[in-house]
């Protein structure tokens, strides 16, 4: 194995890097929690991430999103009323103020959902995609599989409590990032702050949207079995960053912890770009090869979240197994770069051939092993007696 290190330090990239908490991690009173930053999916801290919890309301960005698809491919339009039944009228907790009976735009009911929290316009649009709450929610964990929340049930469309329905703070992070991701075109509606229906005046119940912090998302939710919790996105600049908490004892801590935590993330980590996509990071030699080298290129950018106090510490060391035989091709996975820094777990990257490399003929393969018999032997004795 050939180690190559790099002369500068370091970055991430464009799929997922996890990082350990750094030293003295920030405490928190949250049951479960995840801070993640969106572009790079580095977990900037987490507790408890994947026990199983209760979502309460925070389902509801789940219930949205089903609805954001029949919107995307036509099945739905804004303009398109849907049914009240008494059973969505007469659902309690947190409400749109529905009348039975009537017919209510899709628009309107999406507003209900998630600036209001509405139990019963979650209902509505359960029974008119799903035929029945409970076939909704089979809908709604579906979906949840094929983005990858692998630990969550969605047994109905509003949190209400139910013993199988159950997700994790990881998973409620994959949503929010999906949310943000797939939908730009409904995804404003987070940020709304108010919404009037039936002459019925409600605000936003995200604390975050209050506060000078950049957020413009997503959800609360609250049962006695899950206490307070928050699903909530925040974007400053270019950086985007996902934080869920459940499991505290009050709006209010809801509201302080949610707060403190953002602007800790803000603070302590921050986002460096290292390599440019087709970006060439080395050379790597290769045996019986029409080029004596090729060059080594990763599958895409690479940006890193570390914290700001290892920055200068950044090291990345390119292994590659020399010299590299050919016939190579290019996209021909050869080597992988290393990347550390403190209070890091170190990320591990594939590199590939950044063009095709021939084999020599035959009289250029005798040439080549003479060379590398008489040289290479001379090389290795001059090399070991340094």
């Amino acid at each position: 194995m050939i180690f190559r290190f790099a002369p500068l330090v370091v970055s991430g990239l464009l799929l997922a890097l996890f990082v350990s908490p750094p030293a003295g991690a920030i405490e928190t009173a949250a049951k479960q929690v995840i801070v993640v930053d969106v572009a790079t999916g580095t977990v900037m801290l987490e507790k408890n991430a994947d026990e199983l919890m209760a979502p309460a309301s925070m389902t509801k960005i789940m219930t949205a999103n089903l609805v954001f698809d029949r919107l995307n491919d036509g099945r739905l339009s804004l303009q398109d009323t849907l049914p009240v039944s008494e059973n969505a009228w007469r659902k309690g907790g947190s409400k749109m103020f529905v009348r039975v009976g009537n017919e209510v735009a899709v628009g309107d009911l999406l507003r209900g959902i998630i600036i209001q929290s509405g139990n019963d316009a979650s209902i509505v649009i359960a029974e008119a995609l799903g035929g029945s709450e409970s076939a909704f929610g089979d809908l709604m964990t579906e979906k949840a599989r094929e983005i990858g929340m692998t630990e969550t049930t969605f047994r109905n469309a509003t949190g209400w409590p139910d013993p199988e329905h159950l997700t994790t703070a990881r998973d409620m992070a994959r949503l929010a990032a999906y949310t943000v991701q797939t939908y730009p075109e409904f995804y404003h509606l987070y940020g709304e702050k108010s919404f009037t229906y039936n002459k019925i005046k409600q605000g936003n119940r995200n604390p975050l949207l209050y506060k000078d912090l950049g957020a413009d998302g997503l959800k609360t939710g609250h049962t006695e079995l899950s206490g307070y919790g928050l699903t909530a996105s925040v974007k400053r600049g270019d950086r985007r960053i996902v934080l869920v908490i459940n499991g505290l004892t009050s709006v209010n801590e809801r509201s302080g912890e949610a707060q403190r935590l953002i602007t800790w993330a803000y603070r302590e980590f921050a986002n460096y770009e290292l390599f440019k996509p087709g970006e060439e990071i080395e050379k790597a030699a290769v045996w019986m090869g029409q080029n004596a080298d090729v060059g080594l290129v990763l599958g895409g950018a690479l940006t890193l979240t570390v914290p700001r106090a290892g920055r200068r510490k950044m090291e990345v060391k390119v292994v590659v197994d020399e010299p590299v035989p050919a016939p190579i091709k290019a996209g021909d996975r050869i080597a992988k770069l290393v990347i550390t820094a403190p209070d890091m777990v170190p990320a591990e990257r594939p590199l590939f051939a950044a063009t095709d490399v021939a084999e020599l003929d035959f009289v250029g393969r005798v040439g080549a092993s003479l060379k590398h018999f008489i040289f290479g032997a001379a090389e290795s004795v001059r090399a070991s007696a340094q």
